[in-house]
Order: structure tokens, then sequence, then C-alpha cells
């Protein structure tokens, strides 16, 4: 199984590609699309432009994107809520199928508790994928991101066996 994770931002969206072979995951590919300095639509074109180029290179079997927070500030939100929708449609106009994890879910399927700090998802990530150092933050969410897909995959299929 090959997913894509997205962690998505106005300024900074990580994306990161992981192949779970067995109980194997491989990071094929990770970054942070820095999007600073240029107005909001250039940033979503951006976001877009740049899912849309690792779909095409990586061929992922599932896109995971991570929920939107409750924010305080609703513009925040809604500018979040802008990012991930430029994501989401890249991932659906490239023919992919997408899911969606809150940040509990995915801090708790990587680290094993939602209240899970940044550093802790940048150190499970790095354990888990058997990297010598941390992907930067944005692109260690993503990841996680993506391993949280796998693992939940993984439960439903040993799940459905078990039932059978």
């Amino acid at each position: 199984m090959r997913v894509l994770g997205i962690d998505p931002g106005s300024r900074i969206t990580g994306i990161g590609v992981v192949e779970a072979t067995g109980d194997s995951l491989t990071p094929l590919h990770f970054e942070s699309l820095k999007l600073s300095g240029a107005e909001l639509p250039v940033r979503l074109g951006l976001i877009y432009q740049g899912v849309q180029e690792v779909i095409s290179r990586f061929n992922p079997d599932i896109v995971a994107v991570e929920q939107v927070f409750v924010a305080t500030n609703a513009k925040s939100a809604l500018t979040l809520g802008h990012a991930r929708g430029s994501a989401i449609c890249a991932a659906i106009n490239a023919g992919c199928v997408v899911t969606e994890y809150s940040a509990l879910q995915i801090k708790r399927a990587v680290v094993g508790t939602g209240s899970a700090t940044k550093e802790q998802v940048q150190h499970m990530v790095r354990v888990l994928c058997g990297l010598r150092t941390a992907p930067a933050v944005d692109a260690a969410d993503a990841i996680a991101c993506a391993i949280c897909q796998i693992h939940t995959a993984q439960v439903e299929q040993k799940l459905s066996k078990a039932s059978a």
C-alpha cells in the first residue's frame, strides 16, 4: 500500500509518501512546501500543483489529509480550509481516493496518545520509518497522516479476516 499524507497549511504544507510492505514502512518522499510571501490564491495554486506533481510521480493508492482543527480565529480556520480544499481537489482530480483524519487520530496512531507534541510525532516518524534524522515538523505530520491511514487499513483488514 502506498499512501500520500498531507498536512495542509496556508504557509507551509507538509507532504509525505509512505509505502507499507507487511510491517515495514518506507518513506518514499517527504517535503515541506513553503508558500509564504505570495497572495493566498497563488499559495493555493502552489499547493494544488505540488500535490498533483507528487501524485503523478508516486501514484499513491490513497491520499490521507489532516482535518481542520477547531480554531478560535475564524479567519485562520477559513484560510486553512482553503489550503485543505486545494490539496483535496488536486487528489480528487487525479482520481485518488481521499480519507481524512483528525490530529488526535493521527497522534494516537503514531505516538499512542492524542496529546503528543510535535516533537514526539517527529521522533516516532523517524523511528517507525527508520530515518537517520527527523523530517521537518510539517513533513513529519504528513508522514504521520500517511502512517495513520496505513495502520487504519491494516486493522480494518485484520477485522475483516477475523469476521469472515
